[in-house]
């Protein structure tokens, strides 16, 4: 674990495993932690390095929140980590915080792999009509039932019913690092600074780029249509798509999403 003051900011860091690196960036509300079973799943053969984005863990909170911002985070981590190149993942606003990381340093990126994420950040601002009561109901009402309606915004409707509501919203506590029932504020800054950001007409100069786009069908915040709109705006983009998986899919498929992962880093430009 590490500690870096970039002088706007103090950011947590946790680096783990042999191998090549790979930088993993995490989402609204998410700390670095989040990537556990990515880094339980590949740490054999990877060095992984995840992060507690600016104001979330422990990463002090910065003046003002932006995705420029929190992406030189990631390239002053790998700085002080002396990583001159890495393969880069990001789930949901982590995976605007790569594009913005790829198009600063595309020399440094050995891959790129981007999770339920969106072409352009307001896209995460939004919800599907069809969850908005579900949305609300995840702020309002008992703390158990805020929390079950959280997991039914990131987990698809089977699954939730084979494992257990409640068992899924400890599993994902422990991961997220808060009570699932309550809303910090930086989640409020987060979304608006992922609302203000657009990188679409930029993303055809990652050409050549070895890029990964993954969506899940069920996934009500990231919708595919939003994945395959990314992968059709950087040239050469490989689109996966799982098929039983919501927002959450890198817990909820966890082995299959590691396998993409090795099988991305691994396959030659």
């Amino acid at each position: 674990m590490g500690t870096l003051d970039t002088g706007s900011a103090r950011i947590h860091y946790s680096r783990t495993g042999n191998g090549p690196v790979v930088i993993l960036v995490q989402g609204v509300g998410v700390i670095g932690n989040g990537w556990k079973p990515q880094v339980d799943g590949l740490r054999d053969r990877y060095s992984l390095v995840t992060i507690d984005n600016r104001g979330i863990g422990e990463s002090s909170p910065a003046a003002t929140l932006t995705i420029e911002g929190m992406a030189a985070d990631v390239l002053a981590v790998a700085d002080v980590e002396q990583i001159d190149t890495f393969h880069l993942v990001g789930h949901s606003m982590g995976g605007v915080i790569a594009q913005q990381v790829a198009l600063t340093a595309p020399e440094r990126v050995a891959s790129l792999a981007l999770l339920c994420t969106f072409l352009k950040g307001r896209q995460g601002t939004m919800i599907a009509p069809s969850m908005l009561l579900t949305a609300i109901r995840s702020r309002i009402g008992t703390r158990a039932m805020r929390r079950r309606a959280f997991v039914e915004l990131v987990m698809p409707p089977a699954y939730l019913a084979a494992v257990g509501r409640d068992d899924v919203c400890s599993d994902l506590s422990q991961l997220f690092g808060r009570d699932l029932a309550d809303s910090p504020p930086i989640i409020m800054q987060q979304l608006r600074a992922m609302g203000r950001f657009d990188a679409s007409s930029r993303l055809s100069s990652l050409k050549g780029m070895k890029t990964l786009v993954v969506s899940a069908a069920h996934d009500c915040i990231a919708r595919p249509a939003y994945g395959k709109a990314l992968a059709q705006a950087i040239p050469g983009a490989r689109y996966v798509e799982f098929a039983d998986a919501g927002h959450a899919v890198t817990i909820q498929q966890a082995a299959e999403i590691n396998e993409q992962l090795q099988q991305h880093f691994s396959t030659p430009s």
